[in-house]
C-alpha cells in the first residue's frame, strides 16, 4: 500500500491564510490542528492519502527537498535563499506578500553605497543577502540570527540588517529605516522533484487542486 502524501505547512503568518486555501483545494486538517494547546506536529486531515505536518517555514523547504515530505507551503524568500535543486515550485498561491529589504538606523540612510567595498549584516538569509551585494561589488560579512534582528544595530552588532519587512511598523519602532527593496515574497507551493515524477497519479491533481483554488480566491 502506498504511504499517505505528507504536507508540510510553516507556522506563523503564513499559516492563518493557507488554511482556507487547503480547504479550497480540498484538504481539511483534523479539529486537533486548531487546538492551539496540542503539541502535535503531525495530524491526519479529511483525506486518507494526505497527512500534514506543521513546522517552522525554513523547515518546510528541507522537508520536502529532501523527500520527508512530498509537497508544502512556503514562502518564495525561503525558496530562494536554500535554491534545493530538489525543489519545484509550480504555484504562486498569492498570499503572505512582504518584501526582503535592507534596513538600517534613519542616519545611515544617506550613505553611499557605491562607495563601500565591505558591509556587515545581520540577517537569517546569508545567501541572498551575500548575493545582493556581491551584484553590486560590495563584500557582504552576514551575521546570522534567527530573529529580533531589528535589535542588531542598536546594540552594535551590525550596522544594517536584511530581513521581511511588511508594514514596515517593527522598523520604524526600533529606529530603523528600508533603504531598498531585494525581492518581492509571497507564499508558494512547493513539491519534491522526484516525487512528482514517481507519485505524478497522486501529485500532479494536487497541485492543480491548489491552482484552481488560487483562481476562486482571486475571483471572490
Amino acid at each position: 500500500m502506498t504511504r499517505p502524501l505528507t504536507f508540510a505547512i510553516p507556522k506563523g503568518r503564513i499559516l492563518e491564510e493557507a488554511l482556507p486555501l487547503l480547504v479550497r483545494a480540498g484538504i481539511e486538517p483534523e479539529a486537533e490542528f486548531h487546538d492551539k494547546k496540542s503539541r502535535a506536529l503531525r495530524f491526519a486531515t479529511n483525506r486518507p492519502d494526505v497527512s500534514i505536518i506543521r513546522v517552522r517555514a525554513f523547515d518546510v523547504a528541507t522537508f520536502v527537498a529532501h523527500g520527508a515530505a512530498q509537497i508544502g507551503i512556503v514562502g518564495s524568500d525561503v525558496v530562494d535563499e536554500f535554491d534545493y535543486s530538489e525543489l519545484y515550485a509550480p504555484v504562486d498561491l498569492a498570499m503572505g506578500h512582504c518584501r526582503l529589504s535592507v534596513a538600517e538606523p534613519a542616519g545611515l540612510a544617506d550613505e553611499d553605497e557605491a562607495a563601500m567595498s565591505h558591509v556587515r549584516v545581520a540577517t537569517k538569509y546569508p545567501h541572498l543577502t551575500r548575493k545582493y551585494y556581491e551584484a553590486r561589488g560590495i563584500q557582504a560579512e552576514c551575521v546570522k540570527l534567527n530573529g529580533a534582528m531589528e535589535l542588531a544595530p542598536s546594540l552594535g552588532l551590525s550596522r544594517r540588517i536584511v530581513d521581511l519587512v511588511s508594514s514596515g511598523a517593527t522598523l520604524k519602532a526600533n529606529g530603523l529605516v528600508e533603504t531598498n527593496v531585494i525581492m518581492q515574497v509571497s507564499a508558494r507551493l512547493i513539491v519534491n522533484r522526484a516525487a512528482y515524477k514517481m507519485r505524478s497519479a497522486e501529485l500532479a491533481p494536487l497541485v492543480e487542486a491548489f491552482r484552481r483554488a488560487v483562481g476562486t480566491k482571486d475571483a471572490a
